[in-house]
């Protein structure tokens, strides 16, 4: 069954760039740049399901991680 959507986790990697993981599927890749990232994880995205069973739509979700003093 072809899934609409398929969602990932975006964070700023360590080293620099950035890190996205799909939720609920085994698909990690990373960049340098916002717009690498999306051809990264529309590349992962195509390898990982067959043609017929592409999800229609990509979702990035961004987290951000922000520490204040209390």
């Amino acid at each position: 069954m072809k899934d609409s959507e398929i969602i990932f986790t975006v964070e700023e990697a360590p080293e620099g760039g950035y890190e996205a993981r799909a939720l609920g599927h085994a698909i990690f890749t990373q960049s340098e740049s916002m717009d690498e990232l999306r051809e990264m994880v529309r590349d992962a995205v195509r390898c990982y399901f067959d043609s017929d069973a592409v999800p229609a739509v990509i979702r990035l979700h961004f987290v951000h991680d922000e520490v204040i003093t209390a």
